[in-house]
């Protein structure tokens, strides 16, 4: 939708209902384009962003294999023997 800024005036709250629905709304002057109203992308409050991390870090959790113990390398890493297997 394509719109004066001199009409715009008048309808601004309309207007914003419209952006914030998805539809393209555009103010000119002089039948040049100058503004277009678009909605704002909805910031994640921390409460979500915790969420999600503490999602993340399960699913991670999850993933992980446990491996050989550090301590005890030696037993993988050298045979009966002394020697690298």
């Amino acid at each position: 939708m394509k719109i004066s800024v001199s009409e715009a005036k008048g309808q601004l709250t309309e207007l914003v209902k419209r952006a914030e629905a998805g539809e393209e709304v555009v103010l000119t002057r002089h039948g040049h384009q100058v503004v277009r109203l678009t909605p704002i992308a909805a910031s994640v409050n921390s409460k979500a962003r915790r969420a999600l991390m503490e999602e993340v870090r399960a699913a991670a959790a999850a993933k992980v294999l446990p491996g050989p113990d550090a301590a005890h390398s030696q037993d993988f890493l050298y045979g009966d023997d002394g020697l690298p297997t």
